[in-house]
């Protein structure tokens, strides 16, 4: 009867929990993001169903839904949630996309990308961070994103091209590569500027053969990393 009582107690604190991140993640959506215009309802689905506090380490779990970034070790960061959304919107994915990420850093933003197309491919360049991001993913049972350490300048031609890229770092010109993985009518949003600066977050999109780019915003990521 003793460790009957004990079994429950320990389900209660579970599901608490639970429950305690749930609304977390719905405040988030409903005061981050909704509040700052952002409508479309794949990504809104997914930011309330994907648990971001377990793409964070343990030490960090309790800033996981606050208004910021959040340190993921080796330098890195998993972006504020406004920018996840934001970035995920503009790309505008459908279920039926491939979808190519560069700076996989946690798997967050793969992780939300993975609730709305039909493939994600990540690349991060730390293979610490490549590997806890693809234990999470295996864990939470995200089948649909593949994972590979590589210099992600080169993009992930033999799985291209793609729908839409997003670059989660920022690169001081667009990689080529990556332009060329692009499928004709496709979107990649990446931020350009130099290390530690503010940079501009830019759409870049293939139409007809022809390249067009646009400044969105300002922003501040961290440098885009690479092999040499």
């Amino acid at each position: 009867m003793k460790i009957a009582w004990i079994f429950f107690f320990i389900f209660i604190l579970y599901t608490s929990s639970q429950d305690e991140y749930e609304n977390r993640r719905k405040l988030m959506v409903s005061e981050q993001i909704k509040a700052r215009g952002l409508r479309h309802e794949a990504t809104l689905r997914a930011m309330e169903t994907v648990p971001r506090h377990l793409f964070v380490p343990t030490s960090g779990r309790s800033f996981a839904y606050h208004d910021n970034p959040v340190p993921i070790g080796h330098g890195q960061t998993i972006s504020q949630p406004y920018i996840v959304a934001y970035m995920t919107q503009i790309v505008d994915p459908k279920p039926d996309h491939k979808v190519l990420e560069i700076g996989a850093g946690s798997g967050y933003q793969a992780a939300i990308l993975s609730q709305i197309v039909k493939e994600v491919y990540t690349l991060e360049i730390i293979p610490e961070l490549a590997e806890g991001a693809k234990s999470v993913l295996a864990a939470l049972q995200y089948n649909n994103v593949h994972v590979k350490t590589a210099d992600g300048y080169y993009g992930w031609e033999e799985a291209g091209p793609f729908d839409a890229i997003v670059v989660t770092a920022a690169a001081e010109h667009i990689p080529p590569p990556l332009i060329a993985q692009l499928k004709e009518g496709g979107k990649m949003i990446i931020p350009v500027g130099s290390p530690f600066m503010t940079q501009s977050l830019m759409l870049v999109e293939k139409e007809k053969g022809k390249i067009k780019t646009r400044s969105l915003m300002a922003v501040r990521f961290v440098p885009f990393t690479r092999s040499n």
